[in-house]
């Protein structure tokens, strides 16, 4: 199989395998509107298998998130046809509407078009509460 390369976009590299789809959804990337290539289960020296995710042109995409949903993945962004800058994700100390509150008293879940906003805890854990009720993220 041949994927070509891009010449203006980002390549997500070393995503978990069979994870892509995921990944894109937690993004908020819509792979029916947006330029790009899933590759899916591959083979990894590092990792045994991953996901590699090649999406052409300018998106707004808030790349903290990757940090929480793939914590491995790097970031190669490209102009020119070359990869001009590696990213590596960390864990964002704070994510909005990424995560949903699973305390059904809690207000977001109450009352719409509130923020659900969780602030990071234990690192390592990677443990979320909730800023509005403090109940532990469930993801």
């Amino acid at each position: 199989m041949e994927v070509t390369s891009i010449t203006e976009g980002i390549i997500i590299d070393h995503v978990p395998a069979g994870t892509a789809l995921k990944v894109l959804n937690y993004l908020n990337i819509n792979p029916s509107t947006a330029r790009l290539a899933l590759i899916m289960n591959t083979t990894s020296h590092q990792f045994g298998s991953k996901d590699i995710i090649k999406i052409e042109g300018e998106q707004d995409i808030d790349l903290n998130v990757l940090g929480l949903v793939a914590r491995q993945a790097t970031v190669d962004v490209v102009h020119g046809g070359r990869i001009v800058e590696k990213l590596t994700p960390n864990l964002p100390e704070h994510v909005t509407n990424v995560i949903s509150c699973v305390n059904p008293r809690c207000v977001t879940t109450i009352e719409r078009g509130i923020k659900q906003r969780f602030h990071l805890v234990h690192s390592e854990r990677m443990e979320y509460r909730c800023d509005y009720c403090d109940e532990e993220a469930k993801f």
